[in-house]
């Protein structure tokens, strides 16, 4: 059973023009901190403010070219083995598995952008580890996320299909001549070009599984695709009213030509959705694919137009979105800027783990459906009792770093209704909806402090129990339906 988190009412407005600043949509805080948390995984208040520094245009330009820019992850030591440099399969492979999740998670925390859009490619093109089960295809396929994360979507869409991981997931591999398998041509179609029903047939499938025929890999070898011209499919193929001999590549460039609005308008649909709001807007989704299509299916200028445009700042598409469950523990990590270990991060990643969110096993082949699934009567205490435990261990650990991080973000304040509700601001994208709220968060923050230490300055953020005032304010924040958005 879900548990309802009360939705914000659809009533975003503002054109994909570029956003400017003015005294009724101000360049704020809150709204530098809707740009990191959708571009990425939220930033610490130098990051913020560093963002306020500059005009929106020139940080979301920057972010993107950054991302495009950044280096890929250096390559595991296992990144080309084969079967025979095993020495126990069955062991090695599941530690390569949990070892690389554990390795893109540290990206995440570190680099933002270009993970959260590996990690939204991984959830469209979805491949399952237990399915091909080889640590070669669990690198090839990462690396081609985040290769192409915010490259061109056609050659993007080429190399997937290819790829060994998806070549086995979707039974690429056995699709021959002799024996045409549809499953990839339908996902195709269905799930990462056209949408759905969206002006393609059954004998469309049936004849691009002909087209697509041909490419074999040995997965029990752990070896490379190979394309064996016997099990192609010589023969001539209608696609979408065409004829002729088309093979993989022509497939595909038949594809883009033949159905470029159609798959310019799902693309940026679930784009649309994922950064910015279920409910969609036809027009600004329209504007997008015009862009799309212009750019020669180009994601760059895509992103870009987006994140600058003035609709995606409106207030009503900030705090609408359910955090993922990996979203809700990196975010809150990097905006309190806290210091964790590895262990810590790997634990993180276990709990995304067991609330449904595990790295290279998505649920199936349609992906995490997301937004208000990531919310039910036994995940939400499985995510307040994972970040209460974190605020513990750093309770524990490095007290000073909660009054560290309460002074600098309150200018060392020692009102304790402003620190709470600059706290509180912090974490969560729209605030709290009433006064009353913020009331019984500052109730929570003050403890058992006497009334008259505040009303006479007595006390303050080096006070001997500040840091676990701070700790007791984030308990009760973790568990805020507000906080659960972004």
């Amino acid at each position: 059973m879900n548990v309802m988190i009360s939705p914000i009412s659809d009533c975003a407005t503002g054109t994909i023009e570029a956003y400017v600043p003015t005294v009724e949509k101000p360049w704020n805080k809150q709204r530098a901190m809707h740009l990191l948390r959708r571009m990425g995984f939220g930033g610490n208040l130098d990051m913020v403010n560093s963002v306020l520094s500059e005009s929106p245009s020139v940080v979301v330009d920057a972010i993107v070219e950054e991302a495009m820019n950044l280096p890929l992850l250096e390559p595991p030591v296992w990144a080309d083995w084969g079967a025979e440099d095993y020495t126990d399969a069955d062991d090695e492979l599941v530690d390569h598995f949990l070892s690389w999740g554990f390795e893109w998670v540290k990206a995440m925390k570190a680099h933002g952008f270009r993970e959260k859009f590996a990690l939204f490619w991984h959830n469209h093109f979805v491949t399952q580890w237990q399915t091909y089960f080889c640590s070669k295809y669990l690198y090839q396929y990462h690396k081609l996320l985040q290769t192409h994360a915010l490259g061109n979507f056609r050659t993007f869409t080429k190399e997937m299909g290819k790829t060994p991981a998806m070549l086995v997931f979707l039974n690429g591999n056995v699709n021959t001549q002799f024996n045409p398998n549809e499953n990839y041509a339908r996902e195709l179609y269905e799930l990462f070009t056209l949408g759905e029903g969206n002006n393609y047939t059954q004998t469309d499938i049936t004849e691009t599984a002909r087209a697509l025929t041909g490419w074999w890999v040995d997965n029990a070898a752990c070896a490379d695709p190979t394309f064996m011209p016997t099990w192609f499919d010589n023969g001539s193929k209608t696609i979408f009213g065409q004829t002729g001999n088309f093979d993989f590549d022509g497939v595909h460039d038949l594809l883009f030509e033949q159905r470029a609005d159609e798959i310019a308008l799902h693309i940026c649909t679930k784009i649309y959705k994922h950064f910015v709001n279920e409910n969609v807007s036809e027009d600004i989704v329209a504007a997008l694919a015009i862009t799309f299509i212009e750019n020669d299916f180009e994601l760059a200028p895509v992103f870009k137009q987006l994140f600058n445009s003035e609709h995606f700042f409106d207030e009503a598409n900030i705090g609408v979105h359910v955090k993922s469950p990996l979203d809700f523990f990196i975010t809150f990590i990097r905006e309190g800027d806290f210091p964790i270990n590895d262990e810590i991060l790997t634990l993180m990643g276990y709990a995304a783990s067991q609330l449904g969110q595990t790295l290279f096993e998505p649920v199936d082949v349609a992906g995490w459906q997301g937004h208000y699934s990531w919310i039910t009567n036994s995940t939400l205490t499985t995510r307040w009792q994972m970040l209460t435990d974190v605020v513990g261990y750093l309770y524990e650990t490095a007290p000073d770093s909660l009054r560290d991080f309460a002074k600098l973000l309150t200018n060392d304040s020692n009102d304790p209704a402003f620190i709470t509700k600059t706290i509180v601001d912090h974490f969560t994208g729209r605030g709290l909806q009433t006064q009353a709220d913020y009331q019984k968060a500052t109730i929570v923050f003050k403890y058992e402090v006497p009334q008259n230490y505040f009303d006479d300055g007595i006390w303050n953020l080096d006070w001997e129990y500040s840091d676990a005032m701070v700790a007791l304010l984030l308990f009760h924040i973790v568990k805020l339906p507000e906080h659960q958005l972004s």
